[in-house]
């Protein structure tokens, strides 16, 4: 069953049924070697889960849960070995969204819920995008409308040392858990689960008929590449997509209207066959971080000007 969150949508199974969790690989098309991550209705289910609970980690669920901030912890020795890919670790959040809780409730246990998409597609932020991957494969989709967030939750490693990692940047920003923690969180790890390295040197999957070109540098030379190659591009008979253009009406950044919006627009591009996306580098701080991390890894090419 696929259910909302206020990141994505996600495609639910309990953690003590092992067939319903083998299920998720296969649904999706995901590799065996993916953790997943579990999502709790409220804290006392941690002992289902995790082998202990560092103070760290009771300060950062006291201030972001609920909410969109993954915590990677020492997993529980009865933990099915599916769910952490064969890892001493887990990660685990409780989502922020009404429905997500009150299905966790009902069922009881906590679940494991990947995005409910097939593996290389974007991730699902309404119903319909579910429904136009896995319709016919699932049994049913809560229909939550679509989600606040958009983007995945930041997922952040307590066990890799003395400081929290960040393996993915997400729903809550390195400058939020700096300020709660007082200390410097680093952001040079990688979360198994959460695609591919930053750098790809060949198009991604999830956008089959489309190559997306990452503009970076100095603003005004952006634009005028970004122009530039729009004549260039439709010129020669093909469709062209400015996945933000919100700079270039004077805004000075896109990046709290395209976290919700990017992946709708990416499968909006792919329906309607466009060959060329162009998007422009928005600031990295708050939630920027989490959409250019996105960008990046869907970016067939990075242009520097």
């Amino acid at each position: 069953m696929a259910f909302p969150t206020e990141t994505v949508y996600g495609l639910g199974a309990a953690i003590n049924r092992r067939g319903a969790v083998r299920r998720i690989f296969s649904v999706k098309g995901r590799p065996l070697g993916n953790p997943l991550i579990v999502h709790i209705s409220h804290r006392e289910q941690l002992e289902q889960v995790v082998s202990s609970v560092p103070p760290v980690a009771a300060r950062l669920m006291t201030r972001f849960w609920p909410g969109p901030l993954t915590l990677v912890l020492p997993r529980a020795a009865a933990l099915l070995s599916e769910i952490s890919a064969g890892l001493p670790t887990v990660a685990v959040r409780m989502p922020a969204h009404p429905l997500a809780l009150a299905l966790i409730r009902a069922v009881g246990v906590p679940l494991v819920a990947p995005s409910a998409n097939l593996s290389g597609r974007p991730s699902p932020t309404t119903p319909g995008h579910v429904l136009a991957d896995l319709v016919g494969k699932i049994e049913a989709v809560i229909d939550g409308g679509p989600c606040r967030l958009g983007i995945e939750s930041t997922v952040l490693d307590l066990t890799s040392g003395s400081s929290p990692v960040i393996l993915r940047p997400g729903g809550v920003s390195r400058e939020e858990l700096e300020r709660e923690l007082g200390i410097t969180v680093s952001s040079v790890g990688r979360f198994r689960g959460a695609g591919p390295p930053p750098r790809v040197t060949k198009p991604r999957p999830c956008l089959p008929r489309s190559g997306l070109l990452l503009i970076r540098g100095v603003p005004e030379r952006r634009r005028r590449l970004i122009w530039s190659l729009i004549r260039y591009y439709r010129g020669r008979g093909m469709t062209v997509a400015w996945l933000n253009p919100a700079g270039a009406k004077g805004a000075t950044s896109g990046k709290i209207g395209l976290a919700p919006l990017l992946y709708g627009r990416l499968r909006r591009c792919e329906l309607r066959g466009v060959r060329v996306i162009l998007a422009e580098e928005i600031s990295p701080r708050g939630l920027g971080a989490g959409v250019m991390n996105r960008l990046q890894n869907l970016a067939t090419r990075v242009i520097r000007v």
